[in-house]
């Protein structure tokens, strides 16, 4: 049984999308503006996806990569008419947001990669930043795939962990 909602519409839908992307430190990927856009039972997978599509092609969102960001024209019509949204869904979107935008700054500022290279084996890269500049840039070359995902994985969970181990061990104070 489908929930009831304050949305009930695909023009809603695309300013609920407009208001959200409006408000996001980054660009974001499908799965994100979906998570913030079922903040009402009026809006499903199928409009949601419908409509995130019909922004890319009229140019109120652009799509790199995987990642939506708004457009220009994007911001202008989702502050012409954010008012009409009701207060109750923007206000549960705001709530949202306020998470995932910690969860995108933080993305943003932790970075590792893995690349396979050419010649044998693979890249790591790994950058640390903070909100004015890059702490650690990284570059390791890892003979086995298994063993670079496992450090991209517990850099990403711990990087000013790492991070720390690493300056101990640089300026030689590391734990015997």
């Amino acid at each position: 049984m489908a929930e009831h909602g304050f949305i009930s519409d695909k023009l809603e839908v695309k300013l609920l999308i407009l208001y959200i992307a409006s408000r996001l430190v980054e660009p974001a990927p499908f799965e994100v503006l979906q998570e913030l856009s079922m903040c009402d039972g009026g809006v499903d997978y199928f409009n949601f996806s419908e409509c995130l599509a019909d922004l890319v092609r009229t140019e109120h969102l652009t799509l790199s990569g995987d990642r939506y960001a708004i457009t220009d024209k994007g911001r202008r019509n989702s502050a012409a008419c954010e008012g009409s949204l009701p207060y109750a869904v923007r206000l549960r979107a705001e709530q949202n947001l306020a998470v995932s935008n910690e969860q995108l700054k933080r993305q943003s500022l932790v970075r590792a990669d893995v690349r396979e290279r050419e010649g044998g084996g693979y890249t790591l890269k790994l950058s640390l930043s903070d909100e004015l500049d890059s702490l650690m840039d990284l570059e390791l070359l890892i003979t086995r795939r298994e063993l670079a995902l496992d450090i991209q994985k517990r850099f990403r969970n711990s990087p000013e962990e790492m991070y720390a181990k690493i300056l101990a061990v640089l300026c030689g104070k590391e734990e015997k």
